[in-house]
């Protein structure tokens, strides 16, 4: 801005030549000047009014828009504020591989007190325990009437219990809604579920947590937002896992064992399509952890994916195979099976004297640990090692269940000769059934690397190759002969050409000192059907032993061998596996006329 000035020389010189006194020049600029000033001034004001009044009239349509919003809303109490981010208390379904509902969660309230706002104590905490008979009313009593202004009464409360404690009329008796978690089969699939617990919470939410099992190491998933509810689908069907449980639990009593397993596992995408342990519970009311006992008596002990055991003659499919691979021997190639097997110090012995010599599947067929061990030093510790690592036997199982990794194979800290002979049937290796079932689905299902899998698949794995398709197409024959001639024939289910092999072995005892002479683990690993093979079936009981024939029996032949062969024959069917149907005779076929 150009200023004037003061005094302008051109106007004091023409000022002087006219006789007029200069000075009144100046007083005129000094006074057009301030008005200049006061007009800007005056302009800056206006504008400045101007703004705080539009301000003044935002703020004041803004409050008169939120009180006519709160006017037109049903009242409700008001929510105290509180510092952390929001409790989320949606978390997703858990359905089975036909959308069958596994988990999901129910609206239901919680009860809490405010003493300080109680009109009759006493009397509240009577008519409490009669609706909660857990409760204790001395304790009540004595928590009513501290100093906390705030308590828990009980964290899940159904509708009629809600009622019941409304009609007792107390205003410092209040409810807040929850969401809860709901496992409408109860026991069904108890350990693949795991159950669910409340982690942070508040009056009015409370955050929804997985504990165990797929509950929790999919946890994120299941309470991520941006997955809109989408569902979590397992690989079980539902009905399968029934027909299961119901076989087992039976099974389980009548041979009198302790526990049990099962698992039925697809052989070429590794599905888990059924799964249960037993005892089990029911994740609705989950038990706490045993405190004191062996933990593989406790119900939350999952014996198919936690439980390591020596698999006994369940391991004699995996030398032989390893060797026919090799091309060390085919099935026709005898084996000397005189015994007992001397090596240092040690002895092996048969169950029976099965004579000089004995084919490659007759080993199979009649389960001779001696021929068995004779392959194994055929092929050697190192080449055993590297097999039984392809098969999954050195690593835990990859399944999506948070127990998973505390499952790692127990190895022998010496892999000596005698190791090798050992482990070739099944003793100094303890494995879990699962890492069983998945090695049997490897070699029987033309020889491709099988990872057990908790999620429903599209298609089948791909994994890497361990034997070729002939050495499991031979393997399979060699079961199937265990069934039809061998140790497993109670094991033949009509229609579904069922082979398997049969494995005892003894229990440890648990101070390390030796094994138990009347205490056995008894497991049938099988498949079905044996020329096109699509399931791979498990089952184990844990001590079983039943009378037959005037003699106590504890072998997995009488025990474990049976019930598998009930369980085949009430699955197949549910699993859309067709049986085969013998074709009648031409000359029984008749025609009628009308």
């Amino acid at each position: 801005m150009t200023r004037t000035p003061l005094r302008p020389l051109a106007r004091i010189l023409d000022a002087r030549a006219k006789g007029e006194n200069p000075d009144a020049i100046e007083k005129e600029n000094i006074r057009q000047r301030h008005e200049v000033m006061r007009d800007n001034s005056r302009q800056r004001a206006e504008g400045r009014l101007l703004v705080l009044s539009g301000f003044f009239v935002m703020a004041f349509l803004i409050i008169g828009l939120r009180m006519g919003h709160i006017a037109s809303i049903d009242p409700s109490e008001p929510r105290a504020a509180a510092s952390g981010s929001e409790i989320l208390a949606q978390r997703s379904d858990i359905v089975d591989r036909n959308g069958r509902v596994l988990a999901t969660n129910l609206s239901t309230h919680s009860l809490y007190a405010q003493p300080q706002i109680m009109i009759d104590k006493e009397r509240s905490a009577k008519e409490l325990i009669k609706i909660f008979p857990d409760l204790k009313e001395e304790r009540l009593i004595k928590d009513f009437s501290g100093k906390r202004k705030f308590l828990w009464v009980k964290k899940k409360i159904s509708p009629e219990q809600m009622q019941a404690v409304h009609d007792i009329g107390d205003p410092g008796l209040l409810f807040g809604p929850r969401e809860m978690r709901l496992y409408p089969n109860g026991k069904l699939a108890a350990h693949i579920m795991g159950g669910a617990s409340f982690g942070r919470e508040g009056v009015h939410s409370a955050e929804v947590v997985g504990v165990a099992g797929v509950e929790k190491i999919f946890d994120d998933y299941l309470r991520d937002p941006v997955n809109q509810g989408a569902p979590l689908e397992l690989s079980i069907d539902l009905t399968v896992q029934a027909a299961m449980r119901h076989v087992l639990y039976g099974g389980m009593k009548l041979m009198n064992a302790k526990g049990a397993t099962g698992i039925i596992l697809d052989a070429h995408t590794g599905e888990i399509m059924a799964m249960s342990s037993l005892p089990d519970f029911d994740p609705n009311n989950r038990p706490r952890p045993a405190v004191e006992g062996a933990p593989s008596d406790s119900p939350l002990f999952n014996r198919a994916v936690q439980g390591l055991y020596e698999l006994g003659s369940t391991f004699k499919i995996f030398a032989i195979g390893q060797a026919i691979e090799e091309r060390l021997v085919n099935p026709s190639t005898m084996v000397e099976t005189k015994g007992p097997m001397t090596w240092g110090k040690h002895r092996i012995r048969d169950f029976k004297n099965y004579g000089p010599e004995l084919s490659v599947t007759d080993v199979i067929v009649k389960s001779s640990n001696i021929g068995t061990a004779r392959v194994a030093m055929m092929l050697g510790t190192e080449r055993q090692k590297k097999f039984m690592k392809q098969l999954g036997f050195f690593e835990p199982t990859e399944v999506e269940l948070v127990e998973g990794p505390s499952a790692r194979p127990l190895l022998p800290k010496n892999w000596s000769d005698i190791s090798t002979m050992t482990i070739s049937y099944g003793h100094g290796l303890s494995a879990s059934p699962l890492h069983l079932a998945a090695a049997y689905a490897t070699v029987l299902n033309g020889g491709t690397r099988i990872t057990p899998t908790i999620l429903r698949q599209e298609g089948p794995q791909r994994g890497e190759r361990v034997i070729s398709e002939q050495t499991s197409a031979m393997l399979r024959d060699m079961i199937r002969q265990v069934v039809v001639r061998g140790t497993a024939s109670f094991g033949e289910v009509e229609g579904y050409r069922v082979g398997g092999k049969t494995g005892t072995a003894d229990k440890p005892k648990e101070n390390g000192g030796g094994y138990h002479k009347d205490r056995v683990i008894a497991t049938f690993a099988s498949v079905f059907p044996t020329d096109d093979p699509k399931y791979v079936v498990i089952l184990t009981l844990d001590e079983p032993s039943t009378f037959v024939l005037g003699e106590e029996r504890r072998t997995a032949g009488w025990t474990a061998v049976p019930v598998a062969a009930e369980l085949i024959r009430r699955t197949a069917p549910l699993l859309g596996v067709r049986p085969d149907v013998a074709q009648l005779p031409k000359s029984t076929v008749t025609l009628a006329s009308h």
